[in-house]
C-alpha cells in the first residue's frame, strides 16, 4: 500500500490564507484536504479527473 506524499498547492499563499494539499502519488486516487484542518476530511477524487479539473484550472 502506498503512503499519500502530501504537497501544498502551487497556487496556495505564504500569508495563511485558504490552502489545499495534493496526495498526487497514488495509482487509483487523488486526495485533496484543507491545510488548516487536516483532519476535517478528504476528498477522494478519480485521477482522469483531477487531471481534467487542473487542466481546466490552468486555463481560466
Amino acid at each position: 500500500m502506498l503512503t499519500p506524499q502530501w504537497r501544498k498547492s502551487t497556487r496556495s499563499g505564504g500569508n495563511g490564507g485558504a490552502c489545499v494539499e495534493v496526495a498526487d502519488n497514488l495509482k487509483t486516487v487523488v486526495l485533496v484536504r484543507d491545510t488548516k484542518d487536516r483532519d476535517g476530511g478528504t476528498l477522494h477524487i478519480a485521477p482522469t479527473a483531477w487531471k481534467a479539473f487542473v487542466g481546466f484550472a490552468k486555463q481560466h
